[in-house]
């Protein structure tokens, strides 16, 4: 793959514009947090069912009540996941999540299989492909920072600390994509996948092991970082080079099946909601079981 200056230009000043845009909602604070993953979520359910639709057309033929409700289902489980952390006066938003979800569960249920005459288990089983690939991880990354929020938080007397590991996660999938790039620009010869021709062995290794050095390096040099043990930070980053490039192969896949470039055009250079954050929405259930497991 040869480098090309102008891509990599446009490629590199969208990225500043959507990192300040990231970076805001990452650190200002817990509600810059849910807002900023709620948009990603709805982002990536209107690409995801548009996918679908091309790939399948008859899940083009879903009602408008199960297109948004399944969005609103799995954004009300994003709440759920907030544990006890967010609350709008006295009532948390944990408790908010769970009622809503528990009632459009019954309507979504109660629509497609008591009302509607005839059931199409298949365009279901898109909905709740949707719901795994997309609302899981997300509800997930939401309970990353409120965990890490509270011990942090507990270590270090005050402050809100919760975004330290959502960024480290972030952060490597980014550093990853980016040395991938590069190396496999300058060297890469060896194709990793016909899913994604222009990904090689040479970049997806050499990105894997700079995201991994980098993310080493910092971690040992900051205060936050003597809270876990260096093995913490180091497996964060190996997973997202790891399940973050799974990610990205898994989105190629559904984009070559719907016979598509990119998953939507917000971003020039970077394709859509789906394009950006595949790789995050892989990495991101893995690294909530590392951190359940052995944190």
């Amino acid at each position: 793959m040869a480098f090309n200056f102008q891509t990599f230009k446009t490629r590199t000043l969208t990225a500043i514009i959507f990192a300040v845009v990231m970076l805001s909602g990452l650190l200002i604070n817990q509600w810059t947090f849910l807002v900023l993953f709620s948009v990603i979520h709805f982002g990536c359910w209107i690409e995801y069912q548009k996918l679908v639709g091309l790939i399948d057309p008859d899940y083009k033929s879903i009602s408008a009540f199960h297109k948004y409700a399944v969005m609103l289902l799995g954004w009300m489980f994003l709440f759920w996941m907030t544990n006890h952390a967010y609350k709008i006066g006295s009532v948390e938003l944990q408790g908010i999540g769970w009622l809503l979800m528990l009632i459009i569960s019954i309507l979504l249920l109660g629509k497609e299989v008591v009302f509607k005459k005839q059931l199409n288990p298949r365009l279901i089983a898109h909905s709740l492909f949707g719901l795994i690939y997309i609302s899981l991880s997300w509800g997930l990354m939401m309970q990353i920072r409120t965990d890490s929020g509270f011990v942090l938080g507990a270590a270090y007397g005050s402050g809100d600390f919760g975004a330290v590991i959502p960024c480290t996660l972030v952060f490597s999938i980014w550093i990853n994509d980016t040395m991938a790039y590069l190396v496999g620009s300058f060297i890469g010869k060896h194709p990793l996948s016909k899913i994604s021709p222009k990904k090689t062995w040479e970049g997806t290794i050499g990105g894997a092991v700079l995201c991994i050095l980098i993310i080493t390096l910092t971690a040992k040099n900051i205060e936050l970082g003597n809270k876990y043990p260096l093995y913490v930070w180091i497996n964060i980053a190996s997973i997202a080079a790891v399940f973050g490039t799974l990610g990205d192969l898994l989105e190629s896949k559904l984009k070559r099946m719907a016979e598509v470039k990119d998953s939507g055009q917000i971003m020039p250079g970077h394709g859509g909601f789906l394009d950006r954050f595949d790789s995050l929405l892989i990495a991101t259930p893995i690294v909530w079981l590392f951190l359940k497991l052995f944190i």
